[in-house]
C-alpha cells in the first residue's frame, strides 16, 4: 500500500498545509533552477535538442528559458530541464545526491504558461513533487545509486508525474497509474557522467513525467504498486530499501528543507576540496607546492576520478582538474570548466600535483587538505561543511549574485532585478505569464 498512500498523502495536502520555510525554500529552489537553466541556454547541447524541433514539427506551445524559440510541452520539458543540469550547478538533497528541481521545474512551469495556471497552485506542485521524488529517493539510497543508477532521473521522473497530475487534476486513481507509468519509463545510468547525457537526464525524467500523468488524465492505465511490488521499482532497482521512508512523518518532515544550493558549478562532492584548496591558494603560491593532499569520502573518487579530462564538462567530475583550478584561481565557476582551461598547461601541470585519499570516515561535506611545500613545510586547511551545504548554506543574497553573474548577458540586468522579484511573490500571482516573459533574452544582449 505505499504506493497508494503516497498517492493519498499527496491529493490531501493543501497548500495551506505546507509551512510557510518550505514554501520559501521551494521559491529558493525555483530561482535557483532558473538561474542555471537561463545561464546555459545557449549550451551546443541545447541547439541539438532544439534541433529536433523542425524535425518532428514540434508545435510552439511553451518557451526555453533564455531563448526566443518556443516549442510542444514535451519538448520543452526535456530541453528546459537538460539546460538547468548541463552546468552542473543546480540544487541538490546532500543525503541522496539528488537534483530535484531538474525533473520537477520544467513540467511545472510549461503546464502553467500552456494552462494559465496560478502561482500558487505552481509553487504548490512544485513543492509536492519535489516531496516525492526526494522521499522515494531515500527509499533507495545508497543501493540504487551504487548499483549504477543517476538517482536524479530515476526517481525524478516520480516527482515530475505528480507535480503535472496535480497541475492536470488527476483523481486519485489516475495519480497512482501515472506513478506506474512513471516508473516503468525510470532510468538514467551514471556511466553517462562527463558527457551531454548527463544532464540530459532530469530533462527527459521531466518529460518522462508529464507524459505519464498525460496518459493517465485519459485513463491510461499502469500498476497501482509500483514502487512495492514484487517486480516493481524498489525491488527491481535497489537490493536494498527501505519504504517505509516514502511516507514516514508527511507533512510533518519535510526533505525539501534538505535542498541546498551550489556555490561552484560541479558535482558537489567536490565543494569540500574547492573550499580548501581556494583558502590554500590564499596561502601558498603555485611554484611553493610539491603536492596537495586531499582526504575526502570514497565518493570523491567514484564519482570524480578523472585524471585526465578531455573536455570541460569531463573536468567536472575530475578533482584533479577541480582542486587545480581552485588553488590556481580561487574559483570553480563555469568559467573554470571551460574546454580551453581543461587543455591549459598551467592547470594540466598542477593537476598532477592533486593527489586524493579516500577515507572511510570522512562525510561528503568534509576534506582534510594539506598542502606540502617544496622546503619541506606544509600547510593544512580543514573543512567540515563546505560552502553551501545545510550547515553552511548559501544566503538569498549569494543566490542573487549567482542568478546575476548566470542570466545577466542573456536577459540583461533589468529583467534579473525583475525576475529575481517575482520569484519570491509567485504565490501572489494569478498567472506566471509575465514572469515566463522575464526569461527571455533580450535582443541587445543575446550573444550566439
Amino acid at each position: 500500500m505505499v504506493t497508494k498512500q503516497l498517492v493519498q498523502n499527496v491529493m490531501n495536502t493543501k497548500m495551506s498545509d505546507i509551512p510557510e520555510e518550505v514554501k520559501l525554500h521551494g521559491k529558493r529552489s525555483l530561482y535557483n533552477w532558473m538561474g542555471v537553466a537561463i545561464g546555459a541556454a545557449n549550451h551546443p547541447s541545447v541547439d541539438m535538442v532544439l534541433g529536433l524541433k523542425e524535425d518532428i514539427n514540434s508545435a510552439e506551445q511553451v518557451s526555453i528559458f533564455g531563448r526566443s524559440e518556443k516549442v510542444d510541452l514535451l519538448l520543452g520539458s526535456l530541453i528546459n530541464g537538460m539546460s538547468s543540469h548541463i552546468f552542473d550547478y543546480d540544487d541538490t538533497h546532500l543525503d541522496t545526491i539528488h537534483h530535484p528541481s531538474g525533473p520537477v521545474a520544467p513540467v511545472v512551469l510549461a503546464l502553467a504558461e500552456k494552462m494559465n495556471i496560478s502561482g500558487e497552485k505552481a509553487l504548490h506542485a512544485f513543492v509536492l513533487g519535489c516531496e516525492v521524488e526526494l522521499r522515494i529517493a531515500n527509499s533507495v539510497y545508497p543501493s540504487h545509486y551504487q548499483l549504477g543508477y543517476h538517482i536524479t532521473s530515476s526517481t525524478g521522473v516520480f516527482g515530475s508525474a505528480v507535480a503535472a497530475g496535480l497541475l492536470l487534476d488527476l483523481t486519485e486513481e489516475q495519480m497512482t497509474w501515472a506513478l506506474g507509468i512513471a516508473g516503468t519509463q525510470s532510468f538514467g545510468l551514471r556511466e553517462m557522467f562527463g558527457t551531454m547525457t548527463k544532464p540530459f537526464h532530469p530533462g527527459k525524467a521531466a518529460q518522462n513525467g508529464l507524459m505519464a500523468a498525460l496518459l493517465a488524465k485519459k485513463n491510461f492505465t499502469s500498476s497501482t504498486e509500483v514502487l512495492e511490488a514484487k517486480r516493481g521499482f524498489a525491488n527491481v532497482l535497489a537490493p536494498e530499501h527501505d519504504l517505509s521512508k516514502v511516507n514516514v512523518k508527511w507533512g510533518e518532515q519535510w526533505e525539501l528543507l534538505k535542498n541546498a544550493f551550489k556555490p561552484y558549478a560541479c558535482g558537489i562532492v567536490l565543494h569540500p576540496s574547492i573550499d580548501a584548496c581556494i583558502a590554500l591558494g590564499k596561502q601558498v603560491e603555485a611554484d611553493q607546492v610539491e603536492r596537495i593532499e586531499l582526504i575526502v569520502n570514497p565518493y570523491v573518487l567514484e564519482l570524480t576520478g578523472k585524471p585526465t579530462p578531455p573536455t570541460g564538462l569531463a573536468g567536472k567530475f575530475s578533482i584533479y582538474h577541480t582542486g587545480a583550478i581552485a588553488f590556481l584561481e580561487g574559483d570553480a565557476g563555469e568559467d573554470q570548466y571551460a574546454d580551453e582551461k581543461v587543455a591549459d598547461a598551467k592547470v594540466v601541470e598542477f593537476r598532477s600535483k592533486i593527489k586524493p585519499k579516500v577515507d572511510e570516515g570522512m562525510k561528503e561535506e568534509e576534506v582534510i587538505a594539506t598542502a606540502y611545500l617544496k622546503d619541506g613545510s606544509k600547510v593544512e586547511h580543514i573543512v567540515k561543511n563546505a560552502t553551501g551545504s545545510i550547515e553552511n548554506p548559501m544566503t538569498d543574497k549569494d543566490l542573487a549574485k549567482k542568478f546575476k553573474k548566470l542570466t545577466a548577458s542573456i536577459i540583461g540586468d533589468q529583467q534579473v532585478e525583475e525576475l529575481t522579484k517575482v520569484f519570491y511573490e509567485m504565490d501572489q500571482l494569478d498567472n506566471l505569464n509575465e514572469m515566463i516573459k522575464l526569461t527571455n533574452p533580450t535582443k541587445q544582449e543575446v550573444v550566439k
